[in-house]
């Protein structure tokens, strides 16, 4: 196992499902103890732990931490906590996996003159168009994407617009608190020599989708801070680089409006034909841990199966 006996640890921001926790498993498999910050309710915690005991039988230590990590105070008790835990132990992975954010829309959607996909399909075909919708709407719904302009449209909410506390807080929670943990585990000198933060972002940072204004500035954000942190503290030993997955089934995007169509369009362009899973993700971030990776700085990894460069 690549990290045993080093006493190397991985702090990982949300991860008690998706990315974190698929990060977490693929770490501790290579001999990497974990602390996972998380916020969950009590209802969920079974699940939880049961995958957090599963992390453990790889003869690592897990802590685990459920608290807000967006609070300064909170990710001091942490810390604090965590410093003690470690021993003499550093933090060699960061990984800022946490989704709380703002899905509203800039501008109510404009409805479309003439007739739809499905109303044209009706009068072709004689069905009623109620008949019509409905075959279609259970076609995609099964996963037959080829449906999927057939089906009806994702619903947003036309009322409930962006503001500028929705555009703060979510450019804070989802990008520039990268930053604020990475400056906190630098000045208490809790990174390893060799240490590798990983921040990640989607194809939203570049493509317009509806609703995700907000969080496609906060990745933007996180970008472009990665690459200053990787000039200003590569000299301490420490890399930075944002990881690009393609779509993928989480509970993140299942908040998404429209996250079925987003799944559809990303599945039927796919090079290998499916969603990019949180597995293919903690695979590269373990990769990318490994001391053969060390001259990886500062950079964008698409890990998306090819997703982004088929158009």
């Amino acid at each position: 196992m690549e990290f045993k006996g080093k006493n190397y640890w991985a702090l990982i921001l949300g991860g008690s499902s998706g990315f974190g926790l698929a990060t977490a498993k693929a770490l501790s498999k290579a001999g990497m103890n974990i602390a996972v910050a998380h916020r969950d309710r009590r209802g969920s915690m079974d699940r939880i732990n049961a995958e957090f005991d599963e992390i453990r039988t790889n003869n690592v230590q897990l802590e685990a931490y459920n608290t807000n990590a967006l609070e300064a105070g909170d990710r001091k008790a942490l810390l604090d906590d965590l410093s003690v835990k470690m021993g003499n132990g550093k933090v060699r992975v960061l990984l800022h996996s946490i989704a709380f954010g703002n899905l509203k829309l800039l501008a109510p959607i404009r409805k479309k003159e003439g007739k739809t996909p499905v109303q044209l399909m009706a009068e072709k075909t004689g069905l009623s168009e109620e008949v019509a919708k409905k075959v279609a709407n259970e076609l995609f719904e099964a996963g037959n994407d080829a449906f999927i302009h057939l089906a009806d449209p994702a619903i947003y909410n036309n009322d409930l617009l962006t503001d500028d506390e929705d555009l703060s807080n979510t450019i804070f929670s989802m990008g520039t608190s990268y930053y604020t943990w990475a400056k906190d585990l630098f000045l208490r000198k809790m990174f390893a020599d060799d240490a590798r933060m990983f921040g990640l972002t989607s194809e939203g940072n570049e493509i317009a989708w509806r609703g995700y204004a907000s969080v496609g500035a906060a990745k933007v954000a996180m970008e472009a801070l990665s690459r200053s942190m990787a000039a200003e503290m590569g000299p301490y030993g420490i890399r930075s680089n944002i990881i690009q997955a393609g779509v993928t089934d989480t509970p993140a995007l299942r908040h998404i409006p429209g996250n079925l169509q987003i799944s559809a369009n990303a599945r039927s362009r796919n090079p290998l034909g499916r969603l990019t899973l949180p597995e293919d993700v903690g695979n590269v971030i373990k990769l990318l841990a490994m001391d053969e990776a060390r001259w990886i700085n500062g950079t964008i990894i698409r890990v998306d199966g090819g997703e982004h460069i088929a158009g």
